[in-house]
């Protein structure tokens, strides 16, 4: 008999993100629905994306620089960054304007399903009251860690299981890069509105933009650059917070 001894099964890198994800997404609708319309389920949701990875992270004894939280790369995240900001940005301007002058003539029942606003909108240009706290809230608490969590580890473990790709403007994209857009998406469903699935289409440049660079800090900055001008357009045409 072999005297050797066996050692304790450990997940595949595919097995060991999905249920990462699934217990970080369950996490957040428990706390959507315990304490639904206060602060807990974003803090929830902050501390699952930046400590769960750590779980395997430490039986590898990996730590964040290892999936892109690093500043290494910053002057090239910048470069990405700014270019992007002013590529995407009046494109993005020109279909919300679009869309917003489309949702009066939609059925309300399929206006209710793809957007959260209502009524006829009309541009005039605001901040959101309280701009500064949000633009730290977006960067810190929402953008960066789920940064991580999504492009910085599940994307690199994915790859780790499927490193194919083709070369896309200086990026390897593969099922890895689609998985994780996908699992981002969904995760967005936590409250369930089928409007958030649209969150799949920035994940691609997000995603894009982590392989490019090989950090998440350009990524961290346009995603939270993106939720700001979302809020700044929906407040600029609709009023309100």
């Amino acid at each position: 008999m072999s005297s050797t001894t066996a050692q304790p099964s450990r997940l595949s890198a595919v097995q060991e993100v999905v249920v990462l994800w699934a217990v970080g997404f369950l996490g957040i609708i428990v706390s959507f629905v315990l304490f639904g319309g206060s602060s807990i389920p974003k803090l929830v949701a902050t501390v699952g994306f930046l400590y769960l990875p750590l779980i395997p992270m430490r039986w590898r004894n990996e730590d964040y620089r290892d999936y892109g939280l690093t500043l290494r790369a910053w002057r090239q995240d910048l470069r990405l960054f700014l270019t992007l900001c002013l590529i995407v940005g009046p494109l993005f301007f020109a279909g919300f304007y679009v869309w917003v002058e489309l949702i009066p003539h939609l059925p309300p029942g399929l206006a209710r399903l793809l957007t959260p606003h209502t009524g006829i909108g009309h541009f005039s240009f605001r901040l959101p009251p309280r701009f500064a706290e949000w633009v730290v809230d977006q960067l810190f608490v929402v953008a960066l860690p789920e940064e991580f969590f999504y492009r910085g580890y599940m994307q690199s473990r994915l790859r780790d299981a499927w490193p194919q790709g083709r070369q896309v403007l200086g990026a390897r994209l593969g099922p890895a890069f689609w998985l994780t857009a996908l699992l981002f998406a969904l995760g967005h469903l936590a409250i369930f509105q089928a409007w958030r699935l649209s969150v799949f289409f920035p994940a691609l440049i997000f995603g894009w933009m982590r392989e490019r660079s090989g950090t998440v800090v350009g990524s961290a900055l346009f995603h939270a650059a993106c939720n700001l001008f979302v809020h700044i357009l929906e407040v600029s045409f609709f009023g309100g917070v």
